[in-house]
Parts: structure tokens; sequence; C-alpha cells
């Protein structure tokens, strides 16, 4: 059986002030629930505060935020009223682990947020090595980054992890057709100079 509170999520996905899907409601507990839960080992297995950024639907983060109510869930979405939507929906969710970021994350890691989390998390924010320029300054050493993919260069990632002070540690199947999960460590700070300026990862990825 499903459970109600996620249930719950996928109605809200449905209601909420602004568009945050396209995926019909009989196929969103299977589209964005069963999928943020395909990562949720590899989540348990590293402590800390999770960084969700892009989160958009709120997924993966804030379904991680409901099965994991002990671990505070931070969602960054730089969309102003896709993040007000988020926020909403915690709300709904009596979800009081949640803090939502109405911000870049490039702009989050020059502040308060650099080297800060213990995991960060996305799906569909952009190609893997541009997520990892993106992601891995907000993860402090020791924790990791946890990708949710599609088809993945390695090569590429690892060229991108390298720069900004991580590694490639693992690429494992996950459900659907060429879908992945990415996990890169977090070995060193952040080195001067990232997170690039603004929207440069995306223009001018590291490793193409």
């Amino acid at each position: 059986m499903n459970d109600p509170r996620l249930e719950r999520f996928c109605d809200l996905l449905g209601a909420a002030p602004v568009r945050l899907t396209a995926v019909p409601r009989e196929q969103a507990y299977e589209r964005h629930v069963d999928d943020a839960l395909a990562g949720l080992a590899l989540v348990d297995a590293t402590a800390g505060a999770i960084v969700d950024v892009g989160s958009g639907t709120g997924v993966p983060g804030l379904v991680l935020a409901l099965v994991r109510p002990e671990r505070t869930v931070h969602l960054v979405e730089s969309v102003q009223k896709k993040a007000a939507a988020l926020q909403w929906m915690a709300t709904q969710l009596q979800a009081d682990n949640v803090e939502v970021h109405a911000e870049r994350a490039e702009d989050l890691a020059r502040g308060a947020g650099r080297d800060a989390y213990g995991l960060a998390v996305c799906r569909a924010l952009a190609p893997p090595p541009v997520a990892v320029e993106l992601c891995l300054p907000l993860v402090r050493p020791g924790g990791a980054l946890v990708i949710w993919a599609g088809a993945v260069d390695d090569a590429a990632v690892a060229r991108t992890a390298a720069a900004v002070g991580g590694e490639l540690t693992r690429i494992e199947p996950a459900p659907g057709d060429r879908r992945h999960l990415v996990v890169v460590a977090k070995t060193a700070a952040t080195p001067d100079g990232f997170p690039r300026r603004t929207g440069l990862a995306a223009k001018r990825p590291l490793a193409p």
C-alpha cells in the first residue's frame, strides 16, 4: 500500500498555485515518488542536512523530507513562484523539517551554503557534469552528491568532480530506461574560483 503522506504529496502537485508537473495524477506516484525513493539507500549512506538543488516539483527533496523527518531538507529553487509553491506544499504536508531557498545555487554557495550540507541531491537539473559544478560547492568535505540522471558520461563527471573538490565514486542503474544514480564524494573544500559566475556552468561546462 502506498504511504498516505506521499499520496497527499501527489495530490498537492496537481493543486499547487503554479504548474509543477505535466505528469498525470495516476502516474505521479510512480514517476515522482518511486523515482525519489530509488535513491533512498544512497541518501541514508551520508549523514547531515540535505540540499535539493533545482527542486522544481519537490523531487527528490520534499519526498525525502517526508520519509526522513529527522533530517533537515533545504529546497533550492530559483523561480520565485515555484519556490512559493514548494513552501505551500511543505506547509500543507506539515513538513517542519523543510526550508525553501528562492535563489540560485551559485548565490547560495557564495554565502552561508558554501561547503555546508552533508548531502546534495538533484533530478533533472542539468547534464551530470554541470550538475556536479552547481551542487558540489554546497557540500561539506566528507559529504556527497547524488544525481538522478539519464545518460552519463562518466569521464566528464569525474573531470568536473576533481575540479570542484570531489571524486566520482559510483554509478548505479535506477528504475526506468537509461536511468542512473550518480554518486560524487566531496573530498576537499571548494577551491577558490568556484562557484563561477551565475549561469556559466551551463554555458561553459568544465567537461563538455
